[in-house]
């Protein structure tokens, strides 16, 4: 139960990095934002779930 929204929020930590990354990518004129912000955000979800996982598994 308490890792119910994790799929949201996993998928919105994404989103939100793509998006700033494509934002940037035509601010500057640049290629590379919004491939290097998208793989932060899906390594930053990642670690954020592992981290919520290990409370829950210590707390036990």
């Amino acid at each position: 139960m308490r890792l119910s929204g994790a799929g949201l929020q996993m998928g919105l930590t994404i989103y939100a990095c793509n998006y700033l990354g494509n934002w940037l990518d035509v601010k500057y004129d640049q290629a590379f934002w919004e491939t290097s912000l998208t793989l932060f955000g899906i390594f930053m979800s990642m670690y954020l779930i592992i981290k919520q996982v290990l409370k829950i598994t210590n707390d036990d």
